[in-house]
């Protein structure tokens, strides 16, 4: 009999349930969001200690060594261990991690990785930098939620032994956020980058002006800011940020292997421009700035010549300090502007956009104009207007308002967000898949996914994270994991683990009562 009571001891010490302390047992039983391509087990544990490191596989490019001092400032603050990141050459001991680039394991992607894990040690392997990146984030969801503490927490680290095998699906996964109803600050925008890099996106759309504030400084137009940067829904005192500001953030994002595409909107959302410079209007005089949400009653004057010399300047100066390929010229809602002018505009400021080195992409209305064979259509409201800009051969930015705008409440009593094109509780945000969303648009027409905050309701970055938060890791996972590997009922059990991972970042989440966010995950 004691011996039967110390076999089932055994069992239930090492069974392949998750502890919400150490982890899962079990490789394959994990929660990592976005849901890996392939997870297989072994025997073994992987532990960080004291003696733990980060090594360098010799002759990697010096952007491994800046990969690894960016895993050590996310794991030595929790830990306490100290590592460091080893790039003489040396080999890698019992309990250290080895990050190296293998280029020719074609399968990964530019985005991809392999992570081995044995007892001795655990090996992240990719092709390119960005796959290293991207496997860190992974690192980070097989420790324990503390991991992510600011404080030094008691442990154990430890991983279960196995392979993990991975790539994204699309290559577009991204948020954006508007600061041009509301603005915020550089440090919030730091903060939302760090949310996307955790859930492997690899693009950030920043909305920069709008009716209600104008939110980047433009050297050779300084009233935009002087003026147009002063005011925001509801009669705050707006913002907006310095070229400097910008270029950091733009740096910020780069280090994480994101992406920024700057949108200034036009020929519609203009009102804080044309408050600015009365020769934007038709009639020369300036416009009342405006402080309300109402849309599609502003419009440059499409065809007076100041109108392209002011968009030449603008494109000019920020795609200058954008290093990405694209550049978003708005083109939604432009109620006011008749559409002969308006397919004039889109198609007068194409050619602007390309005679400053960068491609087009737009809100799905832009397909009304001639497009450019490198333009992407952003599709949000008409899948008609998607539909058009394939048949011009045009690609597709999937962002449908029914499931994929995080400024919509999750349900009726939601206080913060919208409801015009529904509610979306958590499994709206995540039960669809960009491929046969809409028959006509084919998987070869899509290149990613992006969920879009409008910021009307909210005006300080904890409101933003309540609508962001749970939502945005089912969007990453749309964006990367494969449609016939996801599951709702599976990734509600995920979801819930990274519950525990939210409240240690100090995010301020949307208990949604679909998750039943007190048990351990899977």
């Amino acid at each position: 009999m004691k011996k039967l009571c110390l076999v089932m001891l055994t069992i239930g010490l090492f069974s392949c349930q998750s502890n919400p302390t150490t982890g899962p047992a079990d490789l394959t039983r994990n929660t990592i969001i976005p849901k890996p391509v392939s997870v297989t087990s072994a025997d073994g544990t992987f532990i960080l200690t004291s003696r733990s490191d980060i090594f360098v596989a010799e002759g990697s490019p010096e952007e491994v060594a800046v990969i690894g001092n960016y895993l050590a400032e996310r794991l030595n603050p929790s830990t306490g261990l100290g590592l460091r990141v080893i790039t003489d050459g040396r080999k890698p001991g019992k309990g250290d991690i080895l990050l190296a680039i293998n280029e020719g394991d074609t399968e990964l992607g530019e985005e991809g990785y392999e992570l081995v894990i044995t007892g001795k040690v655990m090996t992240l392997t990719a092709v390119r930098p960005a796959g290293l990146f991207r496997g860190i984030q992974t690192i980070r969801q097989l420790l324990p939620p503390a991991i992510e503490s600011a404080t030094i927490q008691p442990g154990p680290w430890v991983i279960p032994a196995g392979t993990i095998r991975d790539w994204p699906e699309y290559g577009h996964r991204g948020e954006m956020l508007d600061v041009a109803r509301h603005f915020f600050g550089p440090e919030d925008v730091k903060r939302f980058i760090d949310h996307l890099a955790l859930y492997k996106m690899n693009v950030f759309h920043l909305h920069l002006s709008d009716d209600q504030g104008w939110r980047i400084e433009i050297k050779s137009w300084p009233n935009l800011t002087a003026h147009g940067g002063k005011t925001e829904v509801g009669g705050g005192e707006g913002g907006f940020f310095t070229q400097e500001e910008y270029s950091d953030i733009v740096k910020y994002a780069e280090e994480r292997y994101i992406t920024i595409i700057p949108e200034i909107d036009m020929p519609g959302h203009t009102n804080a421009a044309l408050s600015s410079y009365p020769e934007l209007n038709s009639d020369g005089k300036a416009k009342e700035p405006y402080t309300g949400t109402k849309v599609g009653f502003s419009s440059l004057d499409t065809r007076s010549e100041i109108t392209y010399k002011f968009v030449d300047d603008v494109v000019r100066e920020i795609a200058a300090l954008t290093p990405g390929q694209y550049f978003h010229i708005g083109g939604d809602e432009s109620h006011s502007t008749k559409i002969d002018d308006y397919i004039y505009f889109v198609n007068r400021v194409q050619d602007i956009v390309e005679s400053h080195g960068k491609s087009v992409t737009g809100w799905d209305e832009i397909a009304h104009a001639t497009l450019k064979p490198d333009v992407v259509v952003q599709y949000w409201a008409r899948p008609a207007n998607a539909v058009k800009g394939i048949a011009q051969g045009a690609k597709v930015l999937m962002s449908p308002c029914q499931h994929a705008y995080t400024d919509m409440k999750y349900d009726s009593t939601t206080v913060l967000g919208l409801s015009w094109a529904a509610y979306i509780e958590v499994d709206d945000a995540y039960n669809w898949d960009p491929a046969t969303l809409v028959p006509e648009i084919k998987r070869e027409n899509i290149v990613g996914v992006q969920a879009p905050l409008w910021a009307e309701t909210i005006s300080t970055f904890d409101e933003a994270e309540y609508l962001i938060f749970p939502r945005l890791p089912g969007y990453a996972e749309i964006g990367w994991t494969p449609a016939e590997m996801r599951s709702w009922d599976e990734y509600r059990v995920r979801l819930a683990a990274h519950g525990k991972r939210m409240e240690t970042l100090g995010i301020g989440f949307y208990r949604s009562p679909l998750i039943d966010w007190d048990q351990p995950g899977l």
